[in-house]
């Protein structure tokens, strides 16, 4: 009977002490937060606003957004920026710009336009909201190739 009980309480407790050591690495292991990178194209008004509110929610679920807003979507980050984007839409008369500001405002998104969009349209920085910067192509393809980045397209 010792035979048998003496490596089972030995295999007890090493297995005890190997459970307590794991549970103590684990609580100091930091989660990376998933990364999005958002694009945002579309000149279409709900399109626009659709993109802030999948990015705000995004942000309430953990992730770490990023907002490229390219072509006409680019509007949305001027100061004298078109009706299209500053208009409120139902249910909540909220406009893409107004929530687009808001998520910078509230959250660490990151909000940039196209490097081409400011020259394309003859403008430069002071053109743009505050916050909003021009992005660095390498940069943004260095996210786009990220195995850990999501990229969603509007």
């Amino acid at each position: 009977m010792k035979r048998i009980f003496i490596p089972i309480l030995t295999a007890v407790a090493t297995f005890l002490a190997v459970s307590s050591a794991s549970a103590e690495e684990t609580r100091h292991i930091k989660i990376a937060k998933p990364s999005l990178l958002v694009m945002v194209t579309s000149d279409d008004a709900q399109v626009q606003l659709m993109s802030m509110v999948l990015t705000m929610q995004s942000v309430k679920q953990g992730a770490k957004t990023n907002v490229l807003l390219c072509g006409s979507a680019g509007d949305m980050a001027l100061r004298d920026a078109p009706n299209s984007v500053t208009t409120g839409q139902p249910p909540m008369n909220m406009s893409a710009q107004g929530l687009m500001k808001t998520v910078m405002e509230k959250t660490e998104t990151t909000v940039e336009v196209c490097a081409i969009y400011l020259p394309g349209k003859g403008l430069d920085k002071s053109a743009l909201i505050d916050g909003v910067t021009v992005a660095d192509p390498a940069a943004i393809a260095k996210l786009m190739v990220d195995k850990d980045t999501k990229i969603a397209s509007f």
